[in-house]
């Protein structure tokens, strides 16, 4: 028997049901409230989404925890690892409402709770107003069939776990959020049997790529109020590593892209984070949470 830790939303739900019928055997969810599920939660703080999940596997009373890996702090608590990564959904943001932003009128209204979205929205369209939407997938579709917002801006991973797949168009000029699309599957570090068990529904792709995108957030910094993007992918046998770096009004931001062994995926992403500093973006994401706190 695993005993499977998952946030209590909808989305999680799905995401820990996904991984219990990728494990096989007995599974037991268990479902977990979260710092970040409660009303007013602490924004600045990254690890309010899977703090009391892992205080539940410190503590023995489950097994295995899933999260969404865009979640999941560069560092963990000590005795706590990775042990899996299934295979990535897709990883890229999708607009709800339009089939692009050249389609959204001047001043439209764009619903999103995240500074890198907001970022890398108004570094492309300044015109736009963006404006800040939170809950969960069915509350913001909501809004948006409500008339509140011309269009939202989610992760099409979500509504593809979700059954919606249709309702977004992919935002492939927006750089994804560090892990966007991957889940992460955590354990007690001295777990041998359960990270077996993680390490037969782990795709080696995605682990590669989420790997080389927590080394550079590690490398900066990064926090929920730095506005970072990162995406890496295979490329010709090669590892692909984009990454963006901008202030939330998207009056300053950094791009880069550099390719590099996937043999080593977190040299990569260490790489491409001294590219960044050494263009200004430790200052600029300094600036970017003090606009943002």
């Amino acid at each position: 028997m695993i005993r499977l830790g998952t946030r209590r939303s909808a989305l999680a739900m799905a995401q820990a049901r996904l991984v219990a019928t990728a494990l096989g055997g007995e599974v037991e969810l268990a479902p977990i409230e979260t710092s970040g599920d409660r009303p007013r939660g602490e924004r600045s703080d990254k690890s309010r989404f899977v703090k009391e999940i892992e205080e539940a596997l410190l503590a023995g009373e489950v097994d295995l925890a899933v999260h969404s890996a865009k979640d999941v702090p560069s560092t963990l608590p000590p005795g706590l690892a990775i042990v899996g990564v299934p295979r990535r959904a897709n990883p890229r943001d999708a607009l709800c409402g339009a089939g692009s932003l050249a389609e959204l009128d001047e001043g439209a209204a764009v619903g999103t709770s995240s500074l890198r979205r907001r970022a890398q929205l108004l570094a492309l369209r300044p015109d736009l107003d963006v404006r800040e939407l939170r809950g969960n997938v069915d509350t913001r579709l909501r809004r948006l069939a409500d008339g509140d917002f011309a269009a939202v801006v989610l992760a099409q991973a979500g509504l593809d776990r979700l059954g919606r797949s249709g309702e977004g168009a992919l935002l492939g000029e927006l750089v994804p959020a560090p892990g966007q699309g991957c889940l992460a599957l955590e354990a007690r570090s001295d777990d041998e049997r359960t990270a077996a068990a993680a390490a037969k529904v782990t795709d080696r792709a995605a682990l590669t790529a989420l790997a080389a995108e927590r080394a550079l957030v590690q490398a900066l910094e990064a926090t929920c109020r730095t506005p970072i993007g990162a995406h890496a992918e295979p490329s010709d046998g090669a590892l692909r590593l984009t990454a963006f770096a901008g202030m939330p009004d998207g009056s300053r931001w950094i791009r880069d892209v550099l390719e590099g062994d996937p043999a080593e995926p977190a040299a990569l992403g260490r790489t491409v984070a001294e590219r960044l500093a050494a263009a200004g973006a430790r200052e600029l994401l300094e600036a970017a949470e003090r606009a943002a706190a």
